[in-house]
């Protein structure tokens, strides 16, 4: 028994010495370090290590210093500060916000741009005030692009006669810089709340995007009017926030899926953490389980007519483009 246990134990011990050396060497490839040295000295941590156990007689004397060398690693990866000052893309150079007066909210910059291609546009931003007395209802917005258990999940408000807001959380690339689902484990990119007219984040997804093609799905959010406007409100306060103090997306826990669920604990009987929303494409069939969106038909038929491609290819740059890519879907009231 004591074999096994010292064979276990050491088998242990080497699995966690394996799972911290890729993490510290991802971390360093991965880092806002200058581009020359970031394989040099990720190469050099993980070859380093490597070698260390191979050839250093004193095995218990090598653990500890490796130890010690991690948490230096771990110490100065835990004080890489986001940032609002780089070179950034276009699209997401800018970092809307709100100002409030009682029931009316004014955002600034607003995302209207005019495509030609996904990456061939006009860049344009507006300001405009809504009146969250008017906030009548919202969208939940998801995007395929790879099967189905991967989606990009968004929330459209609908607030009547002064039209719908979408606010997509994102990465804030910077010029050059393309998406890795690995390098948003690593502090990779800052965080950024997108607020766009729905002609821009959805026609973009529906009709320009190519490569590889999009399928957007517009599913109706089923709740009570003053659940809607105490999770937007909620949005508001953290795109506030944002604009003052950077933050980091990251892949697995500040993404666009985990931020939706965290501005519904606003409410109470919030949805529980699952792994659906951990597997973001199923995102839509949880709320569907959770009476969080509209039943009126099977789930199947719902994600079928929820389909707006063929309607946005069609609406294209029209003043009612969210009005035209609505029309079939059942789209029940809010509860008062």
């Amino acid at each position: 028994m004591r074999l096994v246990s010292k064979v276990l134990g050491v088998g242990l011990l080497a699995l966690l010495v394996a799972g911290l050396t890729g993490w510290g060497t991802l971390a360093i490839r991965y880092s806002h370090l200058p581009a020359p040295l970031r394989d040099p000295l990720a190469a050099a941590f993980a070859g380093g290590t490597v070698l260390a156990f191979l050839v250093l007689p004193r095995r218990r004397r090598t653990l500890a210093g490796f130890f010690v060398a991690f948490a230096l690693l771990l110490a100065w990866w835990w004080r890489i500060p986001p940032s609002h000052d780089r070179d950034w893309q276009t699209d997401v150079s800018r970092l809307p916000w709100a100002s409030i007066e009682g029931d009316l909210v004014t955002f600034h910059d607003i995302r209207d741009f005019d495509y030609r291609s996904e990456t061939d546009y006009t860049p344009h931003w507006y300001d405009k005030t809504f009146d969250v007395r008017k906030l009548e209802g919202a969208d939940l917005i998801a995007v395929y692009w790879m099967g189905p258990s991967i989606a990009h999940i968004f929330v459209s408000f609908d607030f009547g006669e002064q039209g719908h807001l979408a606010i997509s959380v994102e990465t804030r690339k910077e010029k050059g810089e393309g998406y890795s689902t690995i390098a948003g484990f690593f502090k990779q990119y800052e965080l950024i709340y997108v607020v766009a007219d729905e002609r821009d984040v959805i026609r973009l997804r529906t009709n320009y995007r190519k490569d590889p093609p999009e399928d957007v799905y517009v599913y109706r959010v089923d709740a009570r009017v003053e659940n809607i406007r105490r999770f937007f409100l909620d949005y508001v306060k953290t795109i506030n926030d944002l604009k003052e103090t950077p933050e980091f997306y990251n892949t697995g826990t500040t993404n666009c899926t985990t931020v939706v669920l965290m501005h519904t604990r606003v409410n109470p009987g919030s949805p529980p953490l699952s792994w659906k929303v951990l597997v973001s494409g199923y995102v839509p069939e949880y709320g569907y389980e959770l009476d969080l969106i509209d039943r009126s038909l099977p789930f199947p038929e719902l994600r079928r007519v929820s389909r707006v491609n063929d309607r946005a290819h069609a609406a294209d740059a029209a003043a009612d483009f969210s009005e035209r890519i609505r029309v079939g879907l059942p789209l029940p009231p809010p509860l008062p």
